[in-house]
Formats: C-alpha cells, structure tokens, sequence
C-alpha cells in the first residue's frame, strides 16, 4: 500500500469527495478497510521470486524477524498464507511500538527480540522507509528494488548493496557484510 491503510484511504476518500475526509469519516472509512482486509485471506499475496530460496539458505544460520509498517494483527496470517511463517521467529508491526519505520526503534527492538546485537545485524529491505530506518539504527542495508517507493528508486536512498532478487545472497555474503561493517566502525 505503501505508507500504510490510513493514508491510503486518506487518499481514496479525497479523491471521492474532492477534498479532504474529516477525522470522523477518515477513522469510520478506515476501520471499514481494516476490518474487510482482516476478513480477507489474503490469498492474493505473493513471494516474490527468490525469496523463500533465500530463506533457506539463511534461516539455519540467522535470527529472522520481519519489520513491517502494516498492522502486527495482519502479519502472522500473512506469512502463515503465504510460506513464510517457519522461517521468522520475531515480528514487529506498524502499531507495535508508538512509532514505526523510519524510526529506529522497531529495528532495535527486533533485535532485543531475537536476543542479536544491533552491531550483529543487518537489514534487508525494499523501500526506501526500510533503508532510512536501518541507517538510523546504525544497520547495514541490503535492498532489492522492487518495494513501495512513490517513484522514488530505494537505490537514492543509498542502500549498502542492491540486489535484484534475494537469492543472489549467501550467508557468506551476510557475514562479509557484518565483519566488514564491525571493520568500518572501528
């Protein structure tokens, strides 16, 4: 949706009706979205190519949590849909925290969660919301282009490394990465 439900109905409903909603019509409209996209069963969401080969390279040797701005209640039925649910053992949502990506805290305490250092990890993203939040955890960065941007290519936000599709890490890459990360900041 990028830049999540209530701005996207924000979006809808200005359009509708030419201006602005209100607040009152804005929060009815938006519970209306949230309560239908939770009913849904989301079977129209897809992995992109790549991804769950990726996972399974890293998994066994990696803590994974997914940092996402979409409400935490909808996340777990996602990866559950789609796969993806085994292979991530921590999950930050938009409304888990009082304050979401780019703020730093939902990386930081993904890494509290899974019991990693923030000097020890690493986030791999695809917008440029997910690059800002890493560098204002002090994380490196991995991207891959297709994510929500606005137009805004997430290579302008200066990731680390891009990559076309996630399969073209390795676990070795990520270890490069870390250890060369802990060189830097020396």
């Amino acid at each position: 949706m990028g830049n999540g439900a209530a701005k996207l109905v924000e979006r809808a409903l200005a359009w509708a009706l030419g201006h602005a909603p209100d607040e009152a019509l804005l929060n009815q409209a938006l519970a209306g979205f949230m309560d239908a996209y939770g009913a849904s069963r989301h079977t129209d969401t897809r992995v992109f190519p790549g991804v769950i080969p990726f996972l399974e390279s890293v998994a066994p040797h990696w803590h994974l949590a997914v940092v996402t701005n979409k409400p935490e209640r909808f996340v777990g039925p996602i990866l559950t849909q789609t796969g993806l649910a085994p292979y991530f053992s921590g999950i930050i949502g938009g409304d888990t925290l009082p304050v979401r990506k780019p703020d730093p805290a939902p990386l930081l305490t993904a890494c509290k969660q899974l019991g990693v250092p923030a000097r020890r990890a690493i986030m791999v993203g695809d917008s440029v919301t997910d690059v800002r939040a890493a560098r204002n955890a002090g994380l490196p960065v991995i991207a891959v282009p297709y994510g929500y941007n606005h137009g805004e290519p997430v290579a302008a936000a200066g990731p680390d490394h891009l990559v076309d599709r996630l399969d073209h890490l390795t676990h070795d890459f990520l270890l490069t990465l870390l250890n060369q990360e802990a060189l830097d900041g020396t």
